[in-house]
């Protein structure tokens, strides 16, 4: 065998192996993704009717909220930013700090100060590589949040949303992730959390011009925010977790099925090249032993003279 021909049939096995393995990671991951699809739409009902709650609370009372109520001036934002912990994920990531980084430039050209959360291995090596400040980190559940996880993610949020600007507060949040449109889409989007846009927030809990039901609130409209607050965050956080998991793993689906692919691609395209290396070379030991042989006749015929 010769040496060019033992090169092809050594990059054939390699990519062969490779193959193996992406095509398992596109299995693992198109699993994943459908139990991600299951757990979104599970959390969808109560995300609803606590928005719905909420938005009852808000316009039925003057109570001003952290909740629902805007400062005059916002002085401080949180910016909590969902990033994966692994990669292999195509432009997953990538998408999702984009678009916090151009949330925090506009926010920053407004004139106000952006304090980032980052969930995931992946956004915390950006920023840590860039030398920017995180206020606070997470990692180690972005491919299957539970919901313990959301209230630890939401903790600083909601303290720091109660905590005056002076102190350390912010006056909004806004958060960035991946939404799960379809197995093919995946948009990163940016959403203000906190405070709530009553009038956009009460047409999506009342469509079609259903009137919300007025209610009595007992014992004050400002101690069912108090207690609706870390629910609503909590939920949103988990809602937002999930939508970043389900897009990731689809997101890993699509990139280990296009590696496949053009791993087969390579693997048909380094075969054509090893049975013309081969062709090649038997058609040169053929030349050879025609060659060798009409010299040794005409050395033979030589000797008969």
């Amino acid at each position: 065998m010769g040496a060019q021909l033992r090169v092809y049939k050594r990059r054939i096995r390699s990519v062969t192996a490779t193959k193996k393995i992406t095509k398992a990671m596109e299995m693992i991951a198109a699993s994943r993704v459908v139990k991600a699809q299951r757990k979104v739409a599970a959390s969808a009902p109560y995300a609803t009717e606590l928005t719905r709650a909420v938005t009852a609370v808000g316009t039925g009372s003057n109570t001003k909220h952290a909740l629902t109520t805007q400062a005059e001036t916002v002085v401080r934002s949180a910016v909590l930013l969902l990033t994966s912990d692994r990669g292999l994920a195509g432009a997953f990531n990538s998408n999702a700090i984009k678009a916090a980084e151009q949330l925090t430039a506009r926010l920053e050209a407004e004139g106000k100060q952006v304090e980032t959360y980052i969930v995931g291995r992946r956004g915390v090596a950006h920023y840590n590589f860039r030398e920017r400040k995180v206020a606070e980190s997470w990692s180690g559940f972005t491919d299957e949040p539970t919901y313990a996880d959301a209230k630890k993610v939401a903790a600083p949020l909601i303290e720091a949303i109660e905590k005056d600007t002076a102190d350390g507060g912010v006056d909004e949040i806004h958060i960035v992730f991946t939404e799960f449109v379809s197995m093919m889409t995946q948009t990163a989007m940016d959403d203000r959390l906190l405070p709530l846009s009553l009038d956009e927030v009460a047409k999506e809990s009342a469509p079609k011009g259903e009137i919300l039901p007025l209610y009595d609130f007992e014992p004050s409209a400002e101690d069912v925010l108090d207690a609706l607050l870390p629910r609503y965050v909590e939920s949103r956080v988990y809602n937002a977790l999930l939508q970043s998991a389900a897009s990731k793993h689809a997101a890993t689906r699509r990139a280990m099925k296009s590696a496949t692919d053009n791993a087969g691609d390579l693997i048909e395209t380094l075969s054509r090249l090893a049975n013309a290396a081969r062709q090649a070379e038997i058609t040169q030991e053929i030349s050879e032993i025609v060659g060798g042989s009409a010299a040794l006749a005409d050395a033979t015929a030589g000797s008969d003279r």
